[in-house]
């Protein structure tokens, strides 16, 4: 179970890296929509598991492969916004959140 402090900084984080995405990240993102669904944080504040959503999701493996090609450019960015409110930038892992596609496959089989 997340503290209060997890959450806070997970809300934070979700906030700027969805901001980091769409604004100064346009390359490695290569023209798709990205957009972060969930950001959790370990109890020491080290690590930080960012879940993203890849929209369209054609390309999705190769954008995700780039995203974490880019892993320590993103966590630079990352600690130039968040530096002066957190004394340790978290590790970030990324992970594809698919519970959208999940809902639409649902979705597809209860309509047949």
């Amino acid at each position: 179970m997340d503290s209060t402090r997890q959450k806070k900084i997970g809300r934070l984080l979700q906030k700027e890296m969805s901001e980091i995405f769409q604004r100064e990240v346009r390359d490695v993102v290569m023209g798709t929509m990205v957009s972060v669904t969930v950001a959790r944080v370990s109890p020491d504040m080290g690590m930080a598991k960012i879940y993203i959503s890849i929209f369209p999701t054609e390309n999705k493996e190769e954008v995700y492969k780039n995203i974490c090609a880019h892993n320590s450019k993103l966590r630079f960015l990352l600690g130039q916004r968040v530096g002066k409110q957190m004394r340790i930038i978290p590790e970030l892992q990324f992970f594809i959140d698919d519970s959208l596609d999940y809902i639409e496959r649902l979705d597809d089989l209860l309509k047949d």
